[in-house]
């Protein structure tokens, strides 16, 4: 295979392709990227369930712990006094939960610095392919356009004013029939111009998808930081299937999209030995032409031009719309070479499946570091309110001496008269 210039699937993606894949029902699918299947878009579905399933159960331990602090503590003797709370389990408790949250926050950073060079990248390669693309339509359009413009106006006088040589008649002939044959072979170099898919348009559309991506992912890790790494750690899964075998995939789509030959995408996609320029015969057959025509033109200016000197004027002009023509002609030789598009297609290939795929699996982990940091803030609060005083404390659990039904509520065990919130607050 002809391996983009410069790309290579990184380490990340060898080890994220050789994660097992199931289906709902648990069967085994390769791992072979195909969105378009259903098991394969379950086995994606699988791996997000997963971040649920890390939330589920940290959601039952947050759960427990707090059932467990606030109503499962022995009943107080009435007259015994608690000792004060300490605080040294709830500060290195929210010492621990400060570091991990910074640095997810580093983490999650750089991450997403990562990701947007990635894309960016990805963007960079598409507009510089788009250019290339339009380059060539371009050149193919004015060389056809002049050489039409040299049939219909040059050509034409030269025919009128050497009509009384029919040796040289037939010469101004033989160039327009090469013109007109160099034409029609040009017009076949054009090969994207009908084509509905512009790179353009896909460089816009993921400029605008990163420009979102952004706003949703800091959504998503804002209300619930586990529903951010089963979306990333998803995407990461299916990029590195992508990434370790792109060239067939892509070719498939691309044939599917612009419904081009597959052997222009295989010159282009893959630019090997194996695979021949498809545009070689025209190319051959237009530059034979450009040199028939000129090589006519040259016997035209030296047989003709002594005896009808008003063929001397469109000789020039021919002559320099052929110049014109040649090194238009030079320059889309060079375009349509696979070494400038296989290179945009190497570019895109590093953006999406290094930077792009090592900040997916940083924002994983920011994801998950918020995680944790969340769980370990949220068994802290209780503690945490415990040290602080009650807001009334002629109302509190502690009862009043002053009203009689206070003062048997005083008596009675602080588990059968305490709301769920004064738990929290009272000492244990």
């Amino acid at each position: 295979m002809g391996a983009p210039p410069g790309y290579r699937p990184s380490a990340w993606v060898h080890l994220l392709h050789q994660l097992p894949r199931a289906d709902f029902q648990l069967r085994p699918v390769p791992s072979g990227f195909a969105p378009q299947e259903q098991e394969y878009q379950q086995a994606l579905l699988l791996v997000a369930a997963l971040a649920g399933l890390g939330l589920g159960l940290s959601l039952i331990f947050i759960a427990v712990y707090l059932i467990r602090f606030c109503c499962c503590r022995p009943p107080e003797a009435p007259g015994t006094k608690s000792p004060p709370p300490g605080g040294g389990c709830v500060t290195w408790s929210c010492i621990a939960a400060l570091l991990v949250g910074c640095a997810g926050i580093g983490i999650g950073f750089y991450g997403n610095s990562e990701t947007s060079d990635g894309v960016s990248q990805l963007s960079s390669a598409l507009l510089h392919a788009n250019h290339t693309l339009s380059a060539i339509d371009h050149l193919v359009l004015e060389m056809v356009e002049r050489l039409g413009e040299a049939v219909r106006t040059e050509l034409t006088t030269l025919e009128e004013v050497l009509t009384q040589r029919t040796e040289l008649v037939a010469a101004t002939r033989g160039a327009r029939r090469q013109v007109e044959a160099m034409a029609q072979q040009l017009q076949g170099l054009a090969f994207w111009r009908d084509v509905p898919l512009s790179p353009l348009q896909v460089a816009e559309d993921v400029s605008f998808v990163e420009e979102y991506r952004m706003t949703v992912m800091s959504l998503l890790v804002l209300i619930l930081s586990w529903g951010s790494m089963g979306l990333e750690a998803a995407t990461a899964v299916g990029l590195s299937d992508f990434c370790s075998s792109p060239d067939t995939y892509v070719l498939n789509l691309t044939q599917e999209e612009t419904g081009l030959g597959s052997d222009i995408l295989s010159y282009y996609f893959l630019c090997n030995q194996a695979v021949s320029n498809p545009f070689q015969q025209r190319l051959t057959l237009s530059q034979r032409a450009l040199a028939n025509i000129h090589s006519q033109l040259q016997g035209l200016e030296r047989e003709a031009v002594p005896q009808f000197p008003s063929a001397q004027k469109p000789l020039l002009s021919l002559e320099e719309t052929m110049n014109v023509t040649e090194g238009n002609f030079h320059q889309l030789v060079a375009l349509l070479h696979c070494r400038g598009l296989h290179k945009d297609y190497g570019a895109a290939l590093r953006g999406l499946c290094e930077d792009a795929l090592e900040g997916l699996l940083f924002l994983l982990l920011f994801s998950l570091l918020s995680a944790g940091a969340l769980a370990t803030a949220l068994c802290s609060l209780p503690r945490a309110w415990a040290l602080f005083p009650p807001r009334n404390p002629s109302a509190s659990c502690s009862g009043s001496p002053l009203s009689e039904p206070l003062l048997r509520a005083r008596l009675e065990p602080a588990s059968r008269r305490c709301s769920f919130p004064d738990c929290w607050r009272r000492p244990h």
